[in-house]
């Protein structure tokens, strides 16, 4: 057996042995350690650091790619737009990883070696030499600000790095640190300090640009460059310093950029497409993003041309522009006034939206509905002398009047008196059922009817509204509907054509041969300018084959300002945008299949001239006279027409248009009738195959009129 031996204390009493002793504390150690543990992950989970009060950042309105138009403030009134690490030149995070916090990627919040190190310093020399806090627990600095410095502050700094260590990976620890860190008044992250003192995104910085982004969080008032430079200048030198060693970059690279110039003055951040932002915002206010349709290369041109063109014509002259594709409708560029600040000018009235007259700008539309309907061709005669129209007696801009022009000469030289002969043949009220099948309602005054005015601007339309009717226009005629900017289901429209394909190419054939303005060059643009009447509202609006865009200028508040016309101030505008939108020039489609441009001799007796027809409410043709016979004025005589689909053995169908006669009509094709007769005077004819045709025409009174052409 096995004899118990027991230690004896001076006094005679027993102790127990060391062994027995260790047994004893090794299970308390372990159950104050579990205790210990259980109370920190309480506390962890109780206590959370506040990591979704650090997500407050600037709401932002992008442009189609993403880039920033426009950032707004937080509530707090700071510029903190939310940053990663992506977003930063990654020689940027190399010189703050360098100069902050060298072991980052190893320790889990606190650096052991950079504590020891400071702590020897202190003691050493009785002072701080250097600090130990790392990038975790600097942001937790920031998300947790103390107005005091203290041991307990310390502490709960500490405790609170190991925490987001826990909660983040090292990435979203730097993306942190990258959005919050202060860089002088209301400026927080490195994304808003960039663009406030260098104008540009942190995705590509010099080595100077990146030392200053190092150095000025760390005493941001005192080192602002713009309040202190020289304490900016020294502190960005250190930090160079510290990246050499480091061989972040080499020691000559170092010194020349201690060399360059730091900025000293504070810039705007982006302010672009400031309705269009302010819209969007309104639509979604808890929204941290707001992507729109506009590019920002597009929408800065055009707001540097509205400013500056602004300042040319003259004080509380306002201008407005809208740019848009015209295959989706997409808005890529809008301009509601030329200086959204400029209080003299109004520049908060968003004006394209705002109802104003449009001048001469719907003379397009009129001699498009006259192409459709086959009562002129381009060269067809026109009568340009004083008129009388039931009482209406338009007059020319300049009070002249040039005589016999071509349907070319006057729409290119935008006489009133030949328009409005058009639109009394094909009837105000036809021409605003094309504008409906755009989607567009100008505005009438209250219990009117519309009569002949409309043709020179007696309705109201807003700048949007007149850019997607042109839209239409430069589409071969079918109507599209344009975007917000923000939303919506911009495209073609559904439903009948706002022109025929023919007609919609020979207006824009006869705008694309109009002489720019003077001081600009041909740029392969069709447009079209107006006037509103004394001189209230001056217009243009162009496209080639991929955009079209519309300008206004004029006075918000409706006042006059003598001279301002459409040609002379907004036309230098609308070329000039299409150079600063800096999209090029995308050529004006070739002429489809069908539409021919004839020299007058060689027209159709009934077309050389343009005689006094009307539509009657019917939508039939009538004489103001003894109606005359029928005559096919498309296709003409002898005519050669190229029909066939470029890679398809189909054809596409053959326009028919004819003058005089009596509905209904009947066609024939080679002796053979067509299915149904017509009360138009516009049909459709598809052939079997090519070769000579002879196409032919009854009307009521049993009147006939042939062509023989050619089909290929």
């Amino acid at each position: 057996m096995t004899s118990f031996r027991r230690t004896v204390n001076r006094k005679g009493r027993a102790r127990p042995s060391r062994l027995r002793r260790v047994v004893i504390a090794v299970p308390i150690a372990l159950a104050v350690s579990a205790l210990a543990a259980i109370a920190l992950l309480w506390a962890d989970r109780a206590f959370p650091p506040p990591l979704s009060e650090a997500a407050t950042v600037s709401a932002e309105v992008l442009d189609r790619d993403g880039h920033l138009l426009r950032a707004f403030a937080t509530e707090g009134g700071l510029w903190r737009l939310k940053t990663t690490v992506e977003d930063v030149d990654p020689r940027f995070i190399e010189m703050l990883t360098a100069y902050e916090d060298q072991r980052f990627r190893e320790h889990r919040g606190v650096d052991p070696l950079a504590l020891g190190r400071a702590a020897l310093q202190f003691l050493t020399n009785g002072r701080i030499v250097s600090g130990a806090s790392t990038l975790s627990m600097q942001v937790a600095r920031l998300i947790e600000p103390r107005e005091r410095r203290t041991l307990a502050a310390k502490f709960l700094q500490v405790a609170r790095a190991i925490q987001i260590e826990r909660r983040l990976d090292k990435d979203e620890i730097l993306d942190l640190y990258l959005t919050r860190a202060p860089y002088g008044g209301n400026l927080e992250g490195v994304r808003a300090a960039s663009l406030a003192w260098f104008g540009k995104e942190p995705r590509r910085l010099s080595a100077g640009e990146a030392a200053l982004m190092v150095a000025l969080p760390q005493l941001p008032e005192k080192r602002r460059p713009d309040r202190n430079l020289a304490a900016a200048e020294a502190a960005r030198k250190r930090v160079l310093a510290r990246a050499a060693v480091a061989k972040v970059i080499g020691d000559g690279e170092a010194e020349r950029a201690a060399m360059t110039a730091i900025p000293t003055r504070r810039l705007q951040l982006p302010v672009h497409a400031a309705h269009l932002a302010e819209a969007a915002r309104r639509k979604d206010p808890a929204a941290l993003e707001h992507p729109t349709t506009l590019s920002r290369n597009v929408q800065r041109g055009l707001e540097t041309v509205a400013r500056e063109s602004a300042v040319k014509l003259g004080s509380k002259v306002s201008i407005a522009m809208v740019m848009a594709d015209i295959r989706t409708g997409e808005i890529v560029g809008e301009v509601g006034s030329a200086n959204y600040f400029d209080a003299s000018r109004s520049g908060w009235i968003d004006m394209t939206r705002i109802t104003r007259s449009p001048g001469s700008t719907l003379k397009p539309f009129i001699y498009g509905l006259a192409f459709e309907e086959g009562l002129v061709s381009q060269e067809t005669i026109v009568e340009d002398r004083p008129a009388d129209f039931f009482g209406y007696r338009p007059r020319n801009f300049d009070m002249s009047y040039q005589g016999d022009v071509s349907v070319r000469q006057a729409l290119q030289l935008s006489l009133n008196v030949p328009a409005i002969r058009l639109l009394d043949a094909v009837g105000p009220s036809r021409l605003m059922v094309r504008f409906r099948r755009a989607d567009i309602r100008p505005r009438l005054p209250p219990h009117e009817a519309p009569g002949l005015a409309i043709g020179l601007g007696g309705m109201g339309i807003t700048l949007r509204e007149l850019v997607q009717l042109y839209a239409g226009l430069a589409n071969h005629g079918i109507p599209v509907r344009l975007g917000n900017g923000v939303e919506g289901v911009p495209g073609p429209i559904d439903g009948e054509p706002l022109l025929s394909t023919v007609a919609a190419w020979h207006v824009a054939d006869i705008l694309s041969d109009v002489l720019p303005p003077a001081g600009s060059r041909r740029r392969g643009v069709a447009y079209k300018t107006g006037t509103s009447y004394g001189y209230r509202d001056a217009w243009s609006v162009g496209f080639d084959g991929r955009y079209v865009l519309g300008v206004w200028a004029g006075r918000p508040d409706n006042g006059a300002v003598p001279g301002l016309t459409g040609y002379g101030a907004a036309a230098p505008i609308l070329f000039e945008g299409f150079v600063k939108a800096g999209i090029g020039t995308t050529p004006l489609p070739g002429p489809p299949a069908g539409a021919v441009r004839l020299a007058q001799a060689d027209l159709p007796v009934s077309q050389r001239r343009q005689r006094r027809f009307s539509i009657n409410a019917n939508g039939l043709l009538a004489a103001s006279a003894r109606e005359p016979a029928p005559q096919i004025v498309f296709p003409p005589e002898g005519a050669h027409v190229e029909l066939s689909v470029r890679g398809q053995a189909a054809m596409s169908p053959l326009t028919l248009k004819l003058q005089g006669g009596r509905a209904p009509f009947r066609w024939l094709a080679n002796g053979r009738p067509l299915p149904e007769a017509t009360r138009r005077r516009v049909s459709r004819w598809l052939p079997d195959g090519g070769g000579y045709s002879t196409l032919t025409v009854i009307d009521a009174l049993g009147r006939a009129a042939s062509v023989r052409v050619f089909v290929q």
